[in-house]
């Protein structure tokens, strides 16, 4: 995967964690993730469409969406309710819409977030590396997931 797909994201992880969040943290280096299947029983999950497309999945713990969802709606979060769902679907949605307008591509759209809780699967596009970046709060880790591919612009007729 180019890396001019994969530095936005690292930058708007960054950002959004010292600007919505607030929360200390540090990322990792990014590595190719062997196994599709996520660490953590709660991920926030993002659609890409258009010049890029794919998936962003924001995979983490308990204890981590806790500490996230409580810094972003400045209330102690004791539980994975509705308003903590509603929080890790929108830490992936700022994450992508910040990363995707700083890609080389420029018409690219993302879906609306959704929040998948207990032990589950993610698809991946086939047959495309999946980057993972690591984030280590005081919580714990939380890992940033991304999978795209170009899409080939179609030769005139």
């Amino acid at each position: 995967m180019d890396v001019r797909y994969i530095n936005p994201f690292l930058s708007s992880i960054r950002n959004v964690f010292d600007t919505m969040i607030h929360v200390p943290f540090n990322i990792g280096k990014p590595r190719l993730k062997e196994d599709s299947t996520p660490l953590y029983d709660i991920s926030g999950i993002i659609g890409l469409s258009g010049d890029v497309t794919g998936c962003v999945v924001i995979n983490l713990s308990k204890s981590v969406a806790l500490q996230i969802a409580s810094a972003l709606l400045f209330e102690e979060m004791t539980e994975v309710n509705a308003d903590c769902t509603d929080a890790i679907g929108e830490v992936a949605n700022m994450i992508s819409g910040n990363a995707k307008k700083d890609f080389p591509d420029g018409h690219v759209s993302i879906s609306t977030p959704s929040v998948v809780i207990g032990k589950h699967a993610v698809v991946y596009p086939s047959n495309k590396p999946i980057i993972s970046i690591p984030c280590e709060t005081s919580a714990g880790r939380m890992l940033v997931d991304v999978c795209l591919q170009t899409v080939p612009v179609p030769a005139n007729v």
